[in-house]
């Protein structure tokens, strides 16, 4: 008897980042601030990267280039979409849209709160926009408020109204409610208790499981420590004419 045994299919990509650097110009100053330059690495489906590094080393203005809130000064981000790939460092305004409202999901710790709407509805709109009944996404909202920590209660109150903890619960529960293909997370439980945290951490292991690529920066990289896959350290980067000006010192 002949038996054949199979490899593992491996990991497709999602995404590829080749020569990626940042800086900004402090035009006040008459000085350019360097966030990180050269970076390069790929991603995999259901990989989790977290980033490292000192305060200002650039660690969220890396996520954020990447989700394309900055554009870089150079490099490319190939990013594996679902119709194909394209580099999220050159693509159209309306194209990054498009992929932040299907495919590319940024979490941190901060919730853009709209006056007049109710925790639960905020939570439940991505799932409304993808077509689910308003019925059935209230009701998931619901059970990731409260996965999350936030009393019943504040479910039909305006978050805008709540501490800077429980609108980050809020913010979570609409970050993570609809599975995307890629998440950047940017101190997601900096301002969470115990019990948020562990929420948050069984939710993200829940989405790496079915295949969700993740890069972070955390507060709390204990806490994700299962989690990780690899690590990227990004090293603070010296102006040149701070280093001259030390050395006439």
């Amino acid at each position: 008897m002949n038996i054949h045994t199979s490899a593992m299919p491996s990991p497709a990509p999602v995404l590829r980042v080749e020569g990626l650097s940042k800086q900004f110009e402090m035009h006040h100053l008459k000085r350019t601030l360097f966030a990180f330059e050269n970076i390069g690495f790929e991603l995999n489906e259901g990989e989790f990267i977290l980033l490292k590094g000192e305060n200002g080393a650039g660690k969220s203005t890396l996520l954020r280039t990447l989700y394309r809130s900055y554009l870089p000064r150079a490099g490319h981000a190939y990013y594996h979409t679902r119709e194909g790939v394209i580099d999220l460092a050159a693509a159209a305004d309306v194209d990054i849209a498009l992929l932040r409202r299907r495919e590319i999901g940024f979490v941190t710790q901060f919730l853009n709160a709209r006056p007049r709407v109710a925790a639960d509805e905020i939570v439940a709109e991505p799932l409304r926009l993808a077509g689910t009944p308003r019925a059935e996404a209230l009701s998931e909202a619901r059970r990731w408020l409260a996965a999350f920590g936030v009393k019943p209660q504040l479910w039909p109150a305006y978050p805008s109204t709540f501490s800077g903890g429980e609108q980050q619960k809020v913010n979570l529960a609409r970050a993570l409610i609809l599975p995307q293909r890629l998440l950047l997370l940017d101190e997601p439980t900096a301002s969470l208790d115990r019990s948020a945290r562990r929420a948050l951490v069984g939710r993200l292991a829940e989405l790496k499981a079915s295949g969700v690529a993740m890069i972070g920066v955390f507060h709390h990289p204990e806490d994700v420590a299962g989690l990780i896959d690899r690590e990227i350290q990004l090293e603070t980067i010296r102006i040149a004419d701070e280093a001259e000006e030390d050395v006439v010192e």
